[in-house]
């Protein structure tokens, strides 16, 4: 395959591309290559996702673009890529099995495995199908050195080096019988907390809600749970997250918030709700739609050896100043590029292939 700059150049189209998509009504760049080709018909195809899956809205799909856009940019490959030597790989055949849960959410891998200079096999969730096989016909059409070395399937995965397989706990068993033999990146189930003190500013209260309600809760960066002090008062935290309240006339979540919300009545569980969010007590950590756990610590030493405890159940923590590698608030669903799923290092994995 090309090197690595040209590689760069190809992904930096990609993005501005998809910046043409970073409002609710679009508009065209006539600076921007094969948009003749290609600007109607993805117009398209995030029509066709938001009629496939009610949970993609317009609203998440541009957000995902957004971010997308942004992160494609040249300075934040080159940033990404300055620590990684990737001149010499071999290249190998990487098959990607990818959720479906949020708009483009297998998207990093992806794009880790061919700007490392390998071939990738995609199979897509059904939920999440029509963008990113458009999206790679734009990039054969700016990069044709990519042609032959992108293949969708939706059949049984065979005649490939690697994979990297993201799905629930229950699937990831699944995966290791598989793959097992193979060099393999498994993801399972991962939630994101945010510990809270109390001395928490509106604005940071108010940036937890993105962090909560971005995809309805349905990504493993969005926020699922809480750590609050002994006695903490909610009053505050319910104030700052009111502005998300036009969430309940969604039908989906609406649904998804009365029958939660029936279930815990008839199971006399104490909640917390405020007519489109339910705090729950408890220990777990994957809440349902519509509700957030929320556990309680008596010392900020008792919180840390906790996340450290639980350090395989969580993907990202939103806290201020007070754990290593913490998330602000507001930031979650904005990884950078070197921001890895699980902590695993997945362009390091593909060039030790």
């Amino acid at each position: 395959m090309s090197d690595i700059h040209n590689r760069i150049n190809a992904f930096v189209k990609l993005g501005a591309f998809l910046n043409q998509f970073s409002s609710q009504s679009p508009t065209v760049d006539a600076t921007i290559a094969g948009n003749e080709i290609f600007f109607d018909g993805f117009k398209h195809q995030l029509k066709l996702a938001e009629e496939n899956n009610a949970w993609f809205t317009k609203n998440n799909l541009q957000f995902t673009l957004t971010t997308w856009g942004e992160a494609l940019s040249s300075s934040n490959l080159k940033k990404w890529l300055s620590n990684y030597l990737i001149e010499d790989v071999h290249p190998k055949k990487v098959a990607i099995i990818m959720a479906g849960n949020i708009p483009l959410v297998g998207f990093h891998d992806f794009l880790s495995v061919l700007i490392s200079g390998h071939e990738v096999v995609v199979k897509q969730s059904s939920n999440d199908k029509h963008l990113l096989p458009y999206l790679s016909k734009y990039l054969e059409y700016v990069a044709p050195f990519f042609k032959g070395k992108i293949t969708f399937t939706d059949d049984k995965i065979q005649n490939f080096d690697a994979v990297i397989a993201t799905g629930s706990d229950n699937t990831a068993r699944y995966f290791e019988y598989y793959f097992g033999a193979k060099p393999n990146i498994i993801r399972k189930n991962r939630n994101s907390v945010a510990v809270l003190t109390g001395k928490e500013s509106v604005t940071d209260l108010e940036a937890l809600g993105e962090d909560i309600f971005r995809y309805y809760g349905l990504g493993c960066r969005s926020v699922s749970k809480l750590f609050v002090p002994k006695d903490y008062n909610f009053d505050a935290f319910f104030k700052a997250v009111y502005k998300y309240g036009d969430i309940i006339h969604e039908n989906k979540y609406a649904n998804n918030y009365d029958y939660n919300k029936a279930v815990y009545l008839m199971s006399l569980f104490n909640i917390l709700e405020n007519g489109f969010l339910m705090l729950k007590e408890d220990e777990g950590y994957a809440s349902p739609i519509a509700t957030v756990f929320y556990e309680e610590y008596t010392t900020v030493e008792a919180i840390k050896e906790k996340l450290t405890n639980d350090a395989d159940k969580i993907q990202c923590t939103v806290a201020n100043g007070l754990v290593d590698g913490e998330v602000a608030f507001g930031k979650t669903q904005q990884p950078k590029l070197w921001d890895y799923a699980d902590g695993v290092d997945t362009l390091d994995f593909l060039l030790k292939l």
